[in-house]
């Protein structure tokens, strides 16, 4: 599988962690950065191209890291046809694919350990969509309003 991953100063470690053993497990990579650490470094100027790489690639997966995962979240959200999720755990992972058909997984690398990290995202890469009516239909729901403003049909 495809996988974009950036992230900025706060998980830099973790990201290169993660870039490691997701190409061990056969995982094709995609590293937008940052790809050195800068302390000063905004976290938009990755994740915004990490998120628009997925939308551009739809059988890929994204992951985005920062502190906390909170504005890496709210980031790759406002990407058209980013659905991306704040995960702290493999319940949240696993739910965020099933429910949400999530093509982006946030993380804080403050928030766990490097392993704890690699199990939350190695369940969000590996738990498949399974097109569930009602699910589908809330998600259509979404991509309606993101493309027209409304939630109505017409």
């Amino acid at each position: 599988m495809r996988v974009h991953i950036g992230t900025d100063h706060a998980a830099f470690e973790l990201k290169n962690h993660l870039v490691t053993e997701l190409r061990k497990l056969g995982h094709e990579v995609v590293d937008h950065g940052a790809l050195e650490y800068d302390d000063a470094d905004d976290y938009p100027v990755f994740i915004i191209p990490t998120a628009e790489a997925v939308a551009a690639d739809p059988e890929s997966l994204g992951i985005v890291l920062g502190g906390s995962g909170n504005g890496e979240n709210i980031a790759a959200n406002k990407v058209k046809g980013i659905r991306s999720i704040l995960a702290y755990n493999t319940d949240t992972a696993r739910l965020g694919r099933q429910h949400n058909n999530a093509n982006v997984i946030a993380l804080g690398g403050r928030m766990a350990s490097p392993e704890e990290s690699l199990a939350i995202v190695q369940t969000f890469l590996q738990t498949r969509w399974p097109d569930e009516e009602r699910h589908a239909r809330r998600i259509d729901l979404l991509t309606r309003y993101e493309q027209t403003g409304s939630l109505d049909a017409s």
